[in-house]
């Protein structure tokens, strides 16, 4: 279950700032200073426009308490929960100027993240009755990574490592550079070497586009297999080939070229984790408004 941590509403103060900063500028929110008065108060309905998964109730109260601590926010489907079209998620009430310079920032980022969120839900609906699990990756908004996976934990999914520092991700890449320095070695000679340098307790994940480098990698020692973009049918072979000659329970991770369409497909093979990248870098945004009255 996905909850919004200090540690998270820490991440959120900077970009929220950013954003206040490039809409409201120096000058302020000129409109509203000409048209509402300075004592006026309002209150605003957060109206889902389509069926979603709601996200980013804590960015919104950090954004609130950016711009204004009189503004108090009434929430009506919290974060992780479904709404319909029509749908009011949350109030806000208030100063009437503050209410309108949060608009714009807060809409982006609650549509966002919601976006997230939905399009999450419908991967782990789609895989449901199988032990797959659907995982993000690091295809994340520069400045958003947290919040992103805080989304796709809201959606039902799962979180990949976080960077570059939390977990060993081999790639084809990694042993390309290991042999063009001169260290001529095999996959599984090459996650030998890894291991011996890798901290205590850190995972060792390997790619495989082929059933020879599955078995490199089990040879290896790997902790974790991604199958890299490999068809539904040679998923399984290799799937299978693991459960048969590994005496090791080893995680096996799909990744590549997976939608929606297909990925009811790609569960079936017995993979325990597929990771998507559309799940933060291709999310449509939600509609939603912010009524006033």
């Amino acid at each position: 279950m996905a909850y919004f941590t200090k540690e998270m509403r820490k991440a959120a103060a900077e970009p929220v700032r950013i954003a206040l900063a490039e809409d409201i500028g120096e000058a302020g929110d000129i409109t509203s200073r000409a048209a509402v008065g300075a004592d006026a108060q309002a209150t605003g309905s957060y109206v889902y426009k389509e069926d979603a998964v709601v996200c980013g109730v804590g960015v919104l109260e950090e954004i609130c308490s950016q711009v204004s601590r009189g503004i108090v926010i009434e929430v009506l489907k919290g974060d992780r929960e479904e709404v319909s079209a029509g749908d009011t998620a949350l109030k806000v009430y208030g100063p009437a100027r503050a209410l309108l310079a949060v608009e714009r920032t807060s809409l982006n980022f609650l549509s966002h993240l919601s976006g997230i969120a939905t399009l999450t839900r419908a991967f782990v609906d789609a895989v449901s009755g199988t032990k797959a699990q659907i995982y993000d990756t690091r295809k994340t908004l520069p400045g958003l990574r947290v919040l992103e996976k805080y989304a796709v934990l809201c959606g039902g999914g799962v979180n990949h490592r976080m960077g570059l520092y939390d977990q060993i991700l081999v790639k084809d890449n990694h042993i390309e550079l290991m042999r063009r320095a001169g260290r001529q070695m095999g996959l599984a000679e090459a996650l030998v070497e890894v291991r011996k340098k890798a901290a205590s307790g850190v995972l060792v994940e390997v790619e495989a586009k082929t059933l020879s480098e599955v078995e490199a990698a089990v040879a290896g020692g790997a902790d974790i297999i991604m199958l890299d973009n490999m068809k539904p049918a040679l998923m399984k072979k290799c799937v299978e080939w693991v459960k048969k000659n590994s005496r090791r329970k080893i995680p096996i991770e799909a990744s590549g070229g997976v939608t929606l369409r297909n990925v009811a497909r790609v569960a079936a093979t017995g993979v325990d984790r597929i990771s998507i990248g559309a799940l933060t870098h291709s999310a449509p945004s939600i509609d939603i408004s912010l009524e006033m009255e």
